[in-house]
């Protein structure tokens, strides 16, 4: 019985004192609460009541931020979220500086999104969403690098308009979109009279290129099936018949 319970001891000793890491974790060792060293990845040895192990994971984590109303500096009101991207690079930073770094992180992130989206318009805020994700990454970082975090990216989701504003900025888009079709039309009228002015220019110089035109023209008259075909007579074919009637 004696060699039993050694036994039953050496392994409950060997449970506690072995600890495996995986190749993403790293263990802060606390001896007597003070803290040693960070170990891993790999086999540990701790002693059994004086240390205690923290884990912490080095992953990439993804932390989705809720909705917030967000009123932005035109007074319009939205609902904004996004998603953080952000990963611990000090394990003992992580786990002495800050209670909980992911609730830390993610209450920083929905007060860093209100306050970084209250202070442009809402175009700004629909048309230039990478700005603002780089502003937002950049305030996130530095506020959470004492944490031992870096946070690598910042992503803007989804931006929820009230129905009104919808409708509105509908009636916008579709009024820019007639007035280009208006430009559009009349731009070609434009360069349409432009280049009329140009060919009256060189028929003026060049009469030989009306009748030219003209016989093409007879030429796709003829080619339609009218029942009626009137054939235009320049009056320059005229022109000797009335000076000889003069003379």
């Amino acid at each position: 019985m004696g060699y039993i319970a050694i036994a039953v001891l050496v392994v409950l000793f060997l449970g506690a004192a072995i600890k495996v890491l995986k190749e993403y974790e790293r263990g802060v060792i606390f001896r007597l609460g003070r803290v040693i060293k960070t170990k891993g990845p790999g086999l540990i040895i701790l002693i059994p009541v004086i240390d205690k192990m923290v884990k912490v994971s080095l992953r990439l984590v993804a932390m989705d931020v809720p909705s917030q109303d967000v009123i932005t500096r035109d007074n319009v009101s939205v609902k904004v979220n996004a998603v953080v991207y952000f990963r611990v690079m000090e394990p003992r930073n992580a786990t002495i500086e800050v209670e909980n770094f992911l609730f830390a992180t993610s209450q920083l992130a929905q007060t860093t999104l209100r306050s970084v989206c209250g202070q442009v318009e809402l175009d700004e805020l629909l048309s230039e969403r990478e700005k603002i994700n780089t502003q937002l990454q950049s305030i996130l970082d530095k506020h959470t690098d004492p944490w031992g975090i870096k946070v690598t990216n910042v992503e803007v989701k989804h931006i929820d308009l009230p129905q009104e504003m919808q409708r509105a900025m509908a009636k916008q888009a579709e009024a820019e979109r007639e007035r280009r079709a208006k430009v559009i039309n009349a731009e070609g009228e434009y360069q349409a009279a432009d280049k009329l002015v140009e060919a009256a220019g060189i028929i003026s110089k060049h009469p030989e290129a009306l009748q030219l035109r003209y016989l093409q023209t007879l030429r796709e008259v003829s080619a339609e099936s009218n029942s009626t075909t009137l054939f235009p007579i320049p009056i320059d074919l005229f022109t000797p018949f009335i000076k000889k009637g003069r003379e």
